[in-house]
């Protein structure tokens, strides 16, 4: 493969990744779920969709964009530390059987989804909550502060 054809699969997939997410926020506001996409955490990691719901709860999406992104990203177990519910986002032709039947199952496009699987409990820390509901609020608001800023202003790196 050259490097045309590689980028040209990036940016379909990258397409699809942005529409599964855009079909997960969708659905989170149907929910009542305030959600942002690309979330920086703690640890370095950044979660493809992060929600929280009236009822404090974190719901956390990793978007599945193709059978090769599932095989070749193995990093997911490491947003279950911070998520009360995970879930899986998925396009309809993805292979559902790859996925671990344990989590969450979302099925999406770019115009809703569909919570096709429950996601499991798994109760967050008081400090680790408060930490990530702190760090979602100010990502949230920075990002809505950003056309008021000068035309070519970025989001500062900490709340990258």
């Amino acid at each position: 493969m050259n490097d045309v054809t590689a980028t040209a699969r990036g940016e379909a997939a990258g397409g699809i990744a942005a529409a599964l997410a855009r079909g997960v926020t969708r659905l989170f506001a149907e929910l009542d779920i305030a959600a942002v996409t690309e979330l920086s955490l703690k640890s370095g990691r950044r979660v493809d969709v992060i929600g929280i719901g009236r009822d404090g709860l974190v719901h956390v999406v990793e978007i599945k964009s193709s059978r090769a992104d599932f095989i070749c990203d193995r990093k997911w177990p490491d947003y279950l530390d911070f998520a009360d519910f995970f879930y899986f986002a998925v396009g309809a032709d993805f292979p559902r059987h790859l996925l671990p039947e344990a989590e969450g199952l979302i099925l999406a496009d770019r115009f809703g989804g569909e919570i096709v699987r429950p996601a499991r409990h798994r109760p967050l820390p008081a400090a680790r909550r408060k930490a990530l509901t702190l760090r979602f609020a100010r990502t949230a608001a920075s990002r809505l502060m950003l056309p008021q800023l000068d035309p070519g202003a970025s989001l500062p790196a900490q709340l990258e």
